[in-house]
């Protein structure tokens, strides 16, 4: 397929020519000068800028500044707020091959840049280009800092008829940044996390990605040679906020998060504790998908999610915390041999560490206890196909 990259341009990250001043202007930014002072509050304002300007001292090309820059601040935030990580990445191979990872959600910011540090470390010869939602870039170094690192925008809050247009040029993006520039990349199963974390594909989304090939449904979703993705918390470090979140739309079904706490959320999700992190490939969806080909169009999408949700939750790590969860929850402790009487008091006491830190108006702890717990417990209904 030929391509009419300027057609990309209001969506696309920064080309490699455009990096240098992009950095400049990012390093001018007050409110990125702020953000910097928040990781080294100690250092002194003209240190603090030495160093960052040495940091970037001949990054020519995004995939530079991811690994000059972001790179050590993904590693520093691992340190500090986790107790290790690990990636499964048997399924497939750190050759020519491209992939587009379809993973559940777990962290508006970490979940691809970790996926990126993953990929480096272990040799695969680019990371991958990523897809945010618009709503979250409120601040020009936001949004400098994400086309840096490689991300491409998705339009949010569109009528009907723009969400099309909009959704069939990311699409074509897509393909051509996997079949013309050779790029990996990331985008969630659905559009913004499963606060429960109840992890389904949705159709759009599948839908979506075909747009911009050629051929049938399948032949187009086979060009992009797609990874079905799981990434595992021990600990949810939003968990907190989005149970608030849940009891605010139940008592208020208009309620709507500000700017404000979109980055409260981001802020939380990076520096929260989250015990252990995993990630885990599946094989390609190309060495299924030709199953469904002679399937209708009404149906090929959600069979081939479905599948896909299969291969998510059967990589699902599941911790201590899941099984004690499900079994509060079931009130029948099927998991027991899974932990000890002193981990289901440390759970306990964690939940309720939880539920301390919300402070809204008519707090019902019964009503948020129990969606904290069933977002611990949903990975072990999905992946041992249980329910409560």
């Amino acid at each position: 397929m030929k391509y009419d990259i300027t057609e990309f341009d209001a969506i696309r990250p920064y080309n490699d020519d455009e990096v240098k001043q992009a950095v400049k202007d990012l390093l001018a930014d007050r409110q990125f000068q702020v953000l910097l002072k928040g990781f080294v509050p100690w250092m002194p304002k003209f240190m603090r800028n030495s160093v960052v300007k040495t940091a970037f001292l001949g990054v020519k090309s995004t995939l530079q500044f991811q690994v000059r820059f972001m790179k050590p601040i993904v590693n520093m935030v691992l340190r500090k707020c986790s107790t290790g990580h690990s990636f499964d990445h048997s399924a497939i191979q750190a050759g020519p091959e491209r992939y587009t990872f379809v993973s559940n959600h777990r962290d508006i910011v970490l979940d691809s840049a970790i996926l990126d540090v993953m990929l480096f470390e272990n040799k695969y010869p680019t990371t991958c280009e990523i897809a945010i939602g618009d709503n979250l870039l409120i601040y020009p170094w936001i949004k400098r800092l994400v086309r840096l690192n490689k991300a491409f925008t998705v339009k949010r809050g569109l009528s009907p008829r723009e969400l099309l247009q909009s959704s069939q040029l990311m699409s074509r993006y897509m393909h051509y940044a996997v079949t013309e520039k050779k790029e990996n990349i990331w985008i969630a199963q659905r559009e913004g996390r499963a606060k429960d974390s109840n992890d389904r594909t949705q159709d759009s989304v599948l839908k979506m990605l075909a747009m911009g090939g050629e051929g049938s449904p399948v032949e187009s979703l086979k060009e992009l040679n797609i990874v079905p993705l799981t990434i595992s918390y021990e600990y949810d470090p939003c968990d907190y906020l989005k149970a608030k979140e849940f009891q605010l739309k139940r008592d208020d079904p208009a309620h709507k998060k500000s700017k404000q706490d979109d980055l409260d959320n981001m802020k939380t999700g990076i520096m929260g504790q989250k015990g252990h992190i995993h990630y885990h490939c599946a094989a390609p969806i190309n060495t299924w998908i030709d199953e469904y080909k002679d399937l209708p169009k009404t149906e090929v999408f959600t069979a081939i999610a479905q599948r896909m949700d299969r291969e998510i939750h059967a990589g699902y790590r599941l911790f201590k915390g899941n099984y004690i969860a499900a079994d509060i929850l079931s009130d029948k402790y099927k998991y027991v041999d899974e932990y000890t009487h002193q981990d289901k008091v440390e759970f306990e006491r964690y939940i309720k560490s939880r539920i301390d830190l919300i402070d809204i108006p008519n707090k019902d702890e019964a009503f948020l206890r129990e969606r904290i717990l069933t977002m611990y417990a949903n990975p072990v209904y999905n992946k041992l196909g249980q329910e409560a």
